[in-house]
């Protein structure tokens, strides 16, 4: 069983890590977008490829313009943390309860 408590733990904080570099794509791509940059700029093609297909995502599923102003961002780092608070505190406590 503590061998099932350790691989939770590192899965949780694993996770943890992955959502924390993808939050820090998004706040680059969110301020990219206020600053006009050259768009064939490989830094600028790779945060637009992973933030892009998420947030056509949402923008499928949920209105994310108001008054001209595009919240997908702010809604996907909500999400992000909601993920990242939620699901590796519940796989943390079921390592701690494997113990």
């Amino acid at each position: 069983m503590v061998v099932i408590a350790i691989f939770l733990e590192s899965v949780a904080t694993l996770l943890n890590s992955l959502i924390f570099m993808y939050i820090l794509i998004v706040i680059a791509g969110a301020v990219l977008t206020w600053v006009n940059i050259d768009p064939y700029n490989p830094f600028v093609q790779i945060v637009r490829r992973l933030t892009e297909p998420v947030y056509d995502y949402m923008r499928r599923r949920i209105p994310t313009t108001f008054n001209g102003v595009d919240i997908a961002p702010l809604i996907l780092l909500i999400s992000l943390q909601f993920i990242s608070i939620f699901v590796v505190n519940v796989l943390l406590y079921f390592a701690n309860s494997l113990k």
